[in-house]
């Protein structure tokens, strides 16, 4: 009797496997090479993606391109496909499809959204202030492409939102590095950081805290001519604000 369990696990990994190639079978069986008319296709492909069944959309908006690969109807496809991949939060293949249009189709009608699902594919990737940014400053650029690129439509609107959030996270980490700098006595260091986020990010929420930060560490270093520079930005832009009220006191 002993024996039996692992021969049971066995076999419902085989099962399992073989459910696995007959579902794989199946598809392809579904999907096997019968010529028909690019609105049916397409119309077929929306169809399963207005009911959330992504990868079966995406394999049909995959056969309007093979079948019908010069059509209009292709290229509407190809970003079809991104999306599919985008509602799957599958980001790096959305914007691997995205790319592709791009490469292709650089001034085609659906090139304003295809740069648009890059940036919010990169958007939705961001990690907290704790971890590395290097997505949030790859969704920045993006972004600011959108903004540059498609001013006028509603994708720019949107990613002028985003931006104002990618840049207070971006802003974000630049203190927590800046306030670790203080802490450990390396005061110039937090000092570039802190100029930083005044110089780059004077929009965010966090400008006042930064310009009350350059006081404490112009002072910390007796640059009382600095000190009180930054003292004086800090009460123009935020006379009613605590930052400013500890500034004063130092």
């Amino acid at each position: 009797m002993k024996s039996a369990k692992p021969v049971t696990l066995a076999l419902i990994a085989v099962a399992v496997c073989l459910t696995g190639c007959q579902s794989r079978e199946k598809r392809q069986r579904e999907l096997a090479y019968v010529e028909r008319p690019v609105e049916q296709l397409y119309n077929a492909a929306s169809q399963e993606l207005d009911t959330h069944a992504y990868d079966r959309a995406i394999l049909l908006f995959n056969e309007v391109e093979r079948q019908h690969p010069y059509s209009e109807w292709a290229r509407k496809a190809m970003v079809m496909t991104a999306y599919a991949h985008y509602q799957r939060h599958n980001y790096d293949e959305a914007i691997a499809a995205c790319q592709r249009y791009i490469s292709l189709h650089p001034g085609g009608s659906e090139a304003p959204y295809a740069y648009y699902l890059i940036a919010i594919s990169q958007f939705e990737q961001i990690v907290d202030i704790g971890r590395d940014q290097g997505m949030t400053e790859r969704a920045r650029a993006s972004l600011q492409d959108v903004i540059r690129r498609f001013p006028q439509s509603e994708y720019s609107r949107d990613a002028e939102v985003k931006l104002d959030m990618v840049n207070d996270q971006l802003a974000g980490k630049e203190m927590e590095i800046g306030r670790w700098y203080l802490r450990s006595n390396q005061t110039l260091a937090a000092i570039n950081r802190f100029r930083t986020v005044v110089s780059d990010y004077d929009t965010t929420s966090h400008s006042a805290e930064a310009l009350y930060r350059l006081v404490e560490a112009y002072l910390t270093l007796g640059m009382r001519p600095q000190a009180l520079e930054a003292a004086a930005t800090l009460g123009y832009n935020y006379p009613d604000s605590d930052w400013y009220a500890m500034a004063y006191n130092l």
